[in-house]
């Protein structure tokens, strides 16, 4: 049987990783600036997050959400704690594209309303509703095709709230990324983002932070939207969470009540996945890896504008993008391929890096070495 080839494959067999370093088959090192899609928040096979897997592995690994889980309650406790979000509820799940789908999905049991609005570059999943929302077209097969969203321009305040006065009444939820990843690094303004909490409080509607690429502490706050002084009624959120094993999770505002049977799921909040992102929430905290997010994304992009050729150069703390001109569009090839190094990128030619909150001032630096090196290799052989 072949694999589905929906993957452009990198010629690498990763067989061992830890911290921010990575080695193939054959003995090579390499550099991780990305992160796996930004999952790995604590550093690759962080001791303390093996340690609480391979014990919960000898206790029990699994068994449905029809018994008490003792191990969901200490979750939401370290979660509500850490996030500042004690008096929120949570629903876990197993990935990013679940937890906004029940985002959504409960947002329209809560107010009986169907429309969602989503923004131009916006990434949300690849579920029915989830993908519905995301403003990519190549994504969205006939079958999820919907009238119920409307897509507005990122940090637009006018149609923001031209939209609400011609649908307010209609609008059951605003979905936004604190900062686009897939959509190539792009900021939401704080007086955005207060526009949108005000509008959803005059007219009824729940606004839905997705944090699944962009919280957990990637930008130096808990949750990037943290930073506009407003608080959402859902927060949803992955990637990071279980730094590689699947678990993801909604916390949600006091005022949105459960129903039984309302969400569900087989798998998520299982004895495993709470167990890792106990582990994650544990080495945050104990290795204050907020405050280093703020410094190494502070150096990383001071060092970056140094850099001429880069254009743009954007993001908050280790959520980091920039341009490239049209003769370095295969950057990210050329450090894979030459430097040892892995980026990310948005199309067309937009270098993402999302490396781990734990990287070290020698890793980064190690980063801005060779990145100049590479550059000035490309723009040698372009003469």
């Amino acid at each position: 049987m072949d694999l589905f080839k929906v993957y452009p494959i990198n010629n690498v067999n990763i067989v061992k990783a830890k911290g921010s370093y990575l080695w193939d088959d054959k003995g090579e090192q390499y550099l991780d600036m990305y992160g796996g899609h930004a999952v790995i928040s604590i550093g690759h096979t962080h001791p303390h997050w093996v340690q609480r897997i391979q014990e919960q592995l000898n206790k029990i690994a699994f068994y449905s959400n029809s018994i008490k889980i003792p191990l969901q309650e200490e979750l939401a406790d370290k979660l509500g704690k850490l996030s500042g979000k004690e008096d929120y509820q949570l629903f876990l799940c197993n990935s990013g594209a679940e937890a906004n789908e029940n985002a959504m999905k409960l947002a329209s049991f809560h107010n009986g309303r169907k429309k969602v609005v989503a923004f131009s570059k916006s990434f949300h999943g690849r579920t029915s509703l989830a993908v519905s929302a995301t403003d990519n077209k190549n994504y969205i097969a006939p079958v999820n095709e919907t009238d119920h969203v409307i897509f507005l321009p990122f940090n637009d305040e006018q149609a923001l709230e031209d939209c609400f006065k011609n649908h307010g009444d209609q609008i059951s939820s605003v979905i936004i990324e604190g900062i686009q990843g897939v959509g190539g690094i792009n900021v939401a303004e704080e007086d955005f983002l207060k526009k949108i909490r005000s509008l959803c409080d005059q007219y009824g509607a729940v606004y839905i932070a997705d944090s699944v690429q962009c919280g957990y502490g990637r930008s130096g706050k808990f949750f990037s939207h943290d930073f506009a002084g407003v608080k959402a009624d859902i927060y949803t959120m992955a990637k990071g969470m279980g730094n590689g094993f699947p678990v993801a999770g909604i916390i949600i505002a006091p005022h949105i009540q459960p129903k039984l049977f309302q969400l569900g799921t087989t798998f998520g909040g299982n004895h495993l996945a709470c167990a890792a992102a106990l582990g994650v929430l544990e080495v945050l905290e104990s290795e204050k890896l907020l405050g280093n997010v703020v410094m190494m994304g502070k150096y990383l992009k001071e060092e970056l504008n140094l850099i001429p050729e880069l254009k743009n150069v954007r993001g908050r703390g280790l959520m980091i993008g920039f341009d490239l001109p049209e003769q370095l569009k295969d950057l990210k090839k050329s450090l894979l391929q030459n430097q040892k190094i892995f980026t990310g990128e948005a199309k067309p030619n937009v270098i993402r890096l999302l490396p781990s909150l734990a990287l070290k001032k020698k890793d980064a630096e190690q980063f801005i070495e060779g990145i100049r090196e590479e550059i000035a290799s490309m723009s040698v052989q372009a003469v």
